[in-house]
Order: structure tokens, then C-alpha cells, then sequence
């Protein structure tokens, strides 16, 4: 059985690749910063959109500037 490939990109770059598989797409990470997605199956490519954009927004800081004293 040939499984259907796609590369995912997320914020201009390629993060890992979907394999639609029964019930779904499984997701293999290729990045560092999505890999705690990594062999979940999505039930829809916009979920596993949601999720990326998820772990984006939790790996983001905040960036303080110190002032000087």
C-alpha cells in the first residue's frame, strides 16, 4: 500500500513530513522545537496546523529589556 507524503512547513519552514494514514495524518517531526509532536496522528491537516501553532506560541518568550540603572 503507497502511503500519501507531504512536506509540512510552518513559518516558512519545512518542520517535518504527514503521512496520511488510516484515520488521518501521522506527523514526523524534522525540527527540534516540534518534537514533542512527533508520531501523533492528526485526524485533519488543520489540527495538525492548530498544534504547531501551539508549540510556536509556547516556545516563544517574552523579550525584556533591561534599562540601565
Amino acid at each position: 500500500m503507497s502511503h500519501q507524503r507531504f512536506l509540512v512547513e510552518f513559518d516558512r519552514r519545512a518542520v517535518g513530513v504527514a503521512v496520511r494514514v488510516p484515520g488521518g495524518f501521522m506527523f514526523f517531526s524534522s525540527s527540534d522545537a516540534f518534537d514533542a509532536l512527533d508520531g501523533r496522528l492528526f485526524r485533519r491537516a488543520r489540527a495538525l496546523e492548530r498544534q504547531l501553532a501551539k508549540v510556536a506560541a509556547s516556545r516563544r518568550s517574552p523579550r525584556h529589556r533591561l534599562s540601565p540603572v
